[in-house]
C-alpha cells in the first residue's frame, strides 16, 4: 500500500486509464446519486459510477464548512484577544489574533476539512481511495488487489455509541489465513449503515467477479 498527494487538476490519474476500453475509448459510465446521512445527521451525497462489471467508483460528498461555526470560532478568538488588549494595552495582541485566525483557517482547509471521499475499485488492478480537501488538495492511497483479502462492514464504539464503518482487510504474507492490516474507508464522512451497505454490495460484486475471472479456464 502506498499513499501520495497531488493537486486537484489531473485527479483522474490511472482512474481514467483503467476505465479505457480495448481500443482506448472510455466507455460511458452509468451514474446516479443517492442521499444519505452521517452519524451526526448531516446530509451526504453518494455518486455511483458504473463503468463496467469490473470497475466502479463511489464519490461521497461531505457536508460543507458551516459559516455559523466559522463565525463563532472567529468571534471567540477576537473577543478573547480584545479582552487581553484592554488588560495589557498591547496592540500586538490584536495583530497576533488576526494572524492566528488566518493561519488556523488555512491549515484547517488544507489539512483537516475534507469535502469529498472517493473509492474506486477495479478487480484486475486494485482499490484507490482519494480524499479531496476543501483547499483542493488530494490525498490518494492505492492498494493492489493481490493484497486485498476482503471488504467488510465492521462496528466500533465512538462517542459512547455504536457506529459502523467500511474497511478493507489486507492479506498477511506470513500467514495465508491471517490479516495484516485493517484499512478504514470514508473516515471523514462517517456515513450510516444504509450508505455503507450500498457500497459494500458493489465491492463484493467486484471481488466475486475478479475471483470468477481468475478461476475460469
Amino acid at each position: 500500500m502506498r499513499a501520495r498527494e497531488r493537486p486537484r487538476a489531473g485527479g483522474w490519474g490511472w482512474r481514467a486509464a483503467a476505465a479505457l476500453g480495448p481500443r482506448g475509448a472510455c466507455p460511458p459510465a452509468m451514474e446516479d446519486e443517492l442521499s444519505f446521512s452521517d452519524i451526526y445527521g448531516g446530509r451526504l451525497a453518494l455518486q455511483r459510477r458504473h463503468y463496467s462489471p469490473s470497475c466502479r467508483e463511489f464519490c461521497l460528498s461531505c457536508p460543507r464548512l458551516s459559516l455559523r461555526s466559522l463565525t463563532a470560532v472567529t468571534c471567540s478568538v477576537w473577543l478573547a484577544a480584545y479582552g487581553l488588549f484592554t488588560l495589557c494595552e498591547n496592540s500586538m495582541i490584536l495583530s497576533a489574533a488576526i494572524f492566528i485566525t488566518l493561519i488556523g483557517l488555512l491549515g484547517y482547509l488544507h489539512f483537516v476539512k475534507i469535502d469529498q471521499e472517493t473509492l474506486l475499485i477495479i478487480d484486475s488492478l486494485g482499490i484507490q481511495m482519494t480524499s479531496t480537501y476543501a483547499s483542493g488538495k488530494e490525498s490518494t492511497t492505492f492498494i493492489e488487489m493481490g493484497k486485498v483479502k476482503d471488504v467488510i462492514i465492521n462496528e466500533a464504539i465512538y462517542m459512547q455509541k455504536v457506529i459502523y464503518y467500511l474497511c478493507i482487510l489486507l492479506n498477511d504474507p506470513m500467514e495465508p489465513n491471517g490479516i495484516s492490516q485493517v484499512v478504514p474507508v470514508f473516515q471523514s464522512a462517517k456515513p450510516r449503515l444504509d450508505c455503507l451497505i450500498e457500497v459494500y454490495r458493489s465491492c463484493q460484486e467486484i471481488l466475486a467477479h475478479g475471483k470468477a475471472t481468475s478461476t475460469s479456464p
